[in-house]
């Protein structure tokens, strides 16, 4: 059976916690930014852990992790 390829975009925007876990960037923070509020920019700051229903999805799409 052939290798399975994991696809490129969710190497270059997940990491895994040791745990097992997903992290991700959040989303938004990019450009636009004058039309957020302050508390908005401040509390999208960081990384956040992506809920268990969409973990095993991201999973699949990494069969041998995200080294």
């Amino acid at each position: 059976m052939p290798k399975l390829k994991t696809k490129s975009g969710v190497k270059k925007r997940f990491k895994l916690t040791a745990t097992g876990k997903i992290k991700h960037g959040v989303v938004g923070k990019r450009h636009r930014l004058m039309s957020h509020n302050a508390k908005y920019i401040r509390q999208n700051r960081g990384t956040s852990v992506i809920s268990d229903a969409d973990a095993r999805t991201i999973k699949k799409w990494a069969p041998y992790g995200l080294g």
